[in-house]
């Protein structure tokens, strides 16, 4: 089912092969891309390059964030994009604070329960404006499940795109947050963000 929502393209109850041919429909070609860490995108690249449509040799993937660990450790996104599709010829990009991002393809974002996106979380009052692409820094409080402190794009940087992806992995509470902020009733920074992507003509499309 699709929905529409403030120039805003809501694709419902679709699975991980869904998202995947969208994908494929969108990296044609080469460029550069940046893509989520979490529980839902990594089933949805496994899908992907089993799809075996997409030329990886052409795609430069860069994680929206990470964590502050070696490449080798299971929080490590880098290390898991390294392990999924280094394999397929994709060239992997990590994360350095004196970094200069392209300009994407394609932003694939996540969110969480409390509307942060990559490691903006609503602590570090992110900014649309931000004259850093990159930042280190420090989540308050820290997710028990990941207690590190982070690298992540700003803003700016995942705005520097042709479209923005939103996985959110069919969580009512994050679909309620989602809304909200597409309405303007609240000012997370995933409503940072979708405020600047309306103003700017960025197609936004989700996966609820």
């Amino acid at each position: 089912m699709v929905a529409a929502m403030a120039d805003i393209t809501i694709f419902e109850n679709a699975n991980r092969f869904a998202v995947a041919g969208w994908l494929v429909g969108k990296l044609t070609g080469t460029g550069a891309i940046t893509v989520p860490g979490g529980s839902t995108p990594f089933p949805i690249m496994d899908a992907l390059t089993d799809l075996g449509a997409i030329d990886w040799p052409g795609w430069a993937v860069w994680p929206n964030d990470d964590r502050i660990v070696p490449e080798e450790h299971e929080a490590s996104n880098t290390g898991k994009l390294r392990a999924l599709l280094e394999p397929a010829g994709a060239r992997i990009v990590p994360l350095a604070e004196d970094a200069a991002p392209p300009h994407f393809a394609l932003t694939w974002l996540g969110m969480g329960p409390d509307g942060h996106i990559a490691s903006l979380f609503p602590n570090t009052d992110p900014q649309v404006d931000d004259a850093q692409v990159v930042r280190r820094l420090t989540p308050d409080p820290l997710p028990p499940h990941a207690p590190f402190d982070r690298i992540t794009l700003t803003i700016p940087a995942l705005l520097a795109t042709d479209a923005i992806l939103f996985t959110l992995g069919g969580a009512a509470d994050k679909r309620a947050v989602f809304e909200a902020a597409a309405s303007g009733a609240n000012d997370l920074p995933v409503a940072r963000l979708l405020g600047a992507a309306r103003a700017r003509g960025i197609p936004v499309t989700v996966f609820a």
